[in-house]
């Protein structure tokens, strides 16, 4: 009996020493072997990493905004601009209201020199118009609303009208050397006059002693562009009882900025050409 449990032990020892040979063996062909675990480890915590990454980034460019759950078309048809509308579903979206409007339409010619500021009415569902009288020309239109529950940014749409070239020249917008206009006999003075990249920035303009009526729930509203015409900034006073705006620019180059301001029932628009630097 003590022969037979000696045998067996002497068995097993051997058997557990050729298994740790043959490991020894495999492991110095297969260096890599041995870390599999900790490698599979790694790639979960590098992913995560990757998307805490892109989460940050996300979030820290102010964002990228989703992509937008409207498409537009926009037409001009015997002195009329139509603008349909349609959500994700092929339906007319529910818009909230901003600044007493629906709908705020904002159309520039290409060379950035003609502007209209438009309220755009409600004749069907999904469907806007409003008059106006564009001469043939190519144009850069903005629709502006605030799609109830839904994701939407303000891009340009193209706009030709009548028979022009197939080919229009860029802009020539030089930045203004005098901040001070005079439209329908008011005189408005843009008194900020350094412009820098990434910086908040204070558009202080002064009425000359004039107040301004109140003109859609303010007292007055800045449109601006790139000289592209592809970046669309709206503002608004930075308070209800002063012609202070405040914006920030994320490039440097040349801008145009068109300040309505309404005297008398009348709505003027002051335009001025920026330089931002860096």
């Amino acid at each position: 009996m003590k022969k037979s449990i000696m045998v067996w032990a002497a068995s097993a020892v051997l058997y557990l020493g050729v298994v740790i040979a043959g490991y020894s063996v495999y492991a110095s062909m297969n260096p890599k072997a041995g870390e599999h675990t900790d490698h599979t480890a790694a790639t979960v915590q590098e992913e995560e990493a990757v998307d805490n990454q892109s989460n940050h980034d996300s979030h820290g460019s102010h964002g990228a905004a989703a992509p937008s759950e409207i498409t537009r078309t926009v037409s001009y048809v015997n002195g009329e601009i139509i603008i349909e509308l349609k959500d994700k579903n092929n339906h007319a979206p529910e818009l909230e209201v901003s600044h007493e409007k629906n709908m705020h339409l904002i159309v520039v010619s290409s060379d950035l020199q003609e502007y209209h500021h438009l309220h755009p009415e409600k004749k069907s569902a999904g469907v806007y118009q409003t008059k106006v009288n564009l001469a043939d020309n190519s144009y850069k239109v903005f629709v502006d609303i605030k799609p109830k529950g839904l994701n939407y940014s303000v891009e340009p749409i193209e706009l030709h009208v009548g028979n022009i070239p197939n080919e229009h020249g860029g802009n020539d917008l030089v930045a203004d050397m005098e901040f001070t206009k005079t439209i329908n006999g008011q005189t408005v003075d843009l008194t900020t006059r350094s412009f820098e990249v990434n910086k908040e920035i204070t558009l202080n303009f002064n009425v000359k002693d004039a107040k301004p009526d109140r003109y859609l729930g303010a007292l007055g509203h800045v449109v601006i562009l790139d000289e592209g015409g592809e970046k669309y900034i709206h503002v608004h006073p930075v308070a209800d009882d002063k012609t202070v705006f405040g914006t920030q620019f994320a490039k440097p180059g040349i801008y145009k900025l068109w300040a309505e301001f309404k005297f008398g029932g009348q709505v003027n628009v002051y335009p001025f050409v920026i330089e931002v630097k860096k």
